[in-house]
């Protein structure tokens, strides 16, 4: 009698990487485009003095991305053939509110609906870590750094959002 469990290898499924990249880079590029015009924008608006340098933000999002696409791809490939549909709709749900956010904000200069709204998206973050997590640890891990960011994007929209009545 085996003392310890035996796992067989789980193919890497490069193609199914690919796809979860381009799904997750393309949500990217909805928010990004909204944003596009945003420099002047953000450059007008009182920010506090803890507020990031415009250019970190390119950055810190594509990384950002990254981790979650590679995560998605994990807990796909970690999935049982009948695969792992709630917890990646649930992931794609909350990349539509990322998205989402970035138009109500940048895009709308719809203060208080993005605050409320970037609060759903952390819910929907939470929500997703603990169902990667259950999946493949490393894939919720990777979504931790994607977490702890939006926690500060909060405080951040709330603090700007409060400074600018007049604009947002």
């Amino acid at each position: 009698m085996p003392t310890h469990a035996t796992t067989t290898p789980r193919p890497l499924r490069l193609p199914a990487l690919a796809g979860w990249l381009v799904r997750t880079f393309l949500f990217a590029a909805i928010g990004a485009f909204a944003s596009s015009q945003a420099a002047g924008f953000y450059q007008q608006l009182n920010r506090p003095e803890w507020a990031p340098p415009p250019w970190l933000f390119g950055p810190a999002w594509t990384v950002i991305y990254l981790l979650m696409a590679v995560a998605a791809w994990r807990v796909q490939r970690a999935a049982p053939p009948t695969g792992a549909r709630p917890e990646l709709t649930l992931y794609v749900v909350q990349l539509v509110a990322n998205a989402l956010w970035t138009w109500l904000f940048f895009g709308w200069h719809l203060g208080a609906v993005a605050f409320v709204e970037i609060l759903v998206l952390w819910l929907l973050i939470a929500a997703t870590i603990r169902a990667f997590w259950r999946r493949d640890r490393w894939a919720g891990l990777m979504l931790v750094p994607y977490i702890a960011w939006v926690s500060f994007a909060t405080c951040l929209c709330y603090s700007i959002w409060q400074r600018n009545p007049g604009l947002l």
